[in-house]
């Protein structure tokens, strides 16, 4: 097994594309780098997810300004994860909405997350030195909201905790397109290292119900279809139930972490080593399950130093 996290070494560039899933919507997606979105409306544009450095939100920018020179006026977060969140300063944006949750989340874990996510995700840092510091919203709801642009209507909405507390989805009607964050990847481990396994199945069926056209999903490919969309709901349940079941029937037998590993990864392999960070995501999603199985609900903040740890203990 390696010593370092395997995304330490991934180093090699991605490949974006910028595809239209709606009329004047966009997924801006890169090989299994963090997605972002894009909301035309009829004078302005909404972004979902603002990358992890202002470096990396100008490619969106640049992709934006390809199709449109509409001000940027919004930038939705569906959770707060710093590869998602310190892009931000690049898009200038007057309203800057997440969950009330998510805000919570950064009160308490968005530093410690940062700090952990560089230190074992170099890549995706990139500009680094330009991040003015935590991002913060202006706008933070609870539920549901709807913001307009112009005539256009986005309803932003919580259906469920997944791959963390505060996650939210934005839908646009007139298209019946959804931009779902990392509650849906499509041939993308899913990072589960702060999701919640029990209510994520529920979560993805409450984004099924929606019967939608298009998703730009948080990692991986912009879902263009309802065929395309059922797929990724299904891989995205699959891998899910597939991370839980073994960690959790080796935790209630009293085993240890890296008893939860050996098991995780007998199962999940075979189905996903060929899934964009795969190895990335594997020791934290192993730590999660063993924890949830255990009943620990909130998931624990992840540290520098606590990653060490964990990762230590999976050395076997």
């Amino acid at each position: 097994m390696s010593k370092t996290f395997a995304s330490a070494g991934d180093m090699a560039e991605k490949t974006t594309s910028f595809t239209e899933i709606g009329d004047g919507l966009y997924a801006f997606t890169a090989e299994g780098d963090p997605n972002s979105g894009v909301i035309i409306g009829d004078d302005s544009v909404m972004v979902i997810e603002s990358q992890a450095t202002p470096r990396l939100a100008n490619k969106v920018i640049d992709c934006i300004r390809t199709v449109t020179d509409k001000p940027i006026t919004h930038l939705v977060l569906t959770h707060y994860h710093a590869v998602r969140v310190l892009g931000a300063s690049a898009f200038a944006a007057s309203q800057v909405i997440m969950s009330e949750k998510a805000r919570a989340m950064v009160v308490e874990r968005g530093q410690e997350d940062w700090d952990s996510e560089f230190a074992r995700f170099p890549r995706l840092f990139q500009g680094h030195e330009d991040i003015p510091g935590l991002t913060w919203p202006t706008t933070t709801f609870q539920g549901r909201m709807s913001v307009y642009l112009g005539q256009r209507r986005v309803d932003l909405m919580q259906l469920g905790r997944a791959h963390t507390a505060g996650d939210i989805v934005a839908y646009v009607g007139d298209a019946n397109v959804m931009f779902t964050g990392d509650i849906v990847e499509y041939k993308s481990a899913c990072y589960c290292g702060d999701g919640h396994f029990h209510d994520w199945p529920a979560t993805l069926d409450a984004v099924r119900r929606w019967d939608v056209d298009a998703i730009a999903p948080g990692r991986g490919d912009a879902l263009v279809g309802k065929a395309m969309v059922g797929e990724a709901l299904d891989l995205t349940a699959d891998f899910i139930r597939s991370t839980y079941a073994p960690a959790a029937r080796v935790a209630l037998k009293g085993g240890s972490l890296k008893d939860a590993w050996d098991a995780v990864r007998a199962e999940c392999d075979p189905k996903f080593s060929d899934y964009a960070i795969y190895e990335h995501c594997l020791p934290f999603n192993v730590a999660r399950a063993y924890d949830e199985a255990r009943d620990i609900d909130t998931p624990r903040i992840w540290t520098a130093e606590r990653d060490a740890e964990m990762w230590q203990a999976l050395q076997g």
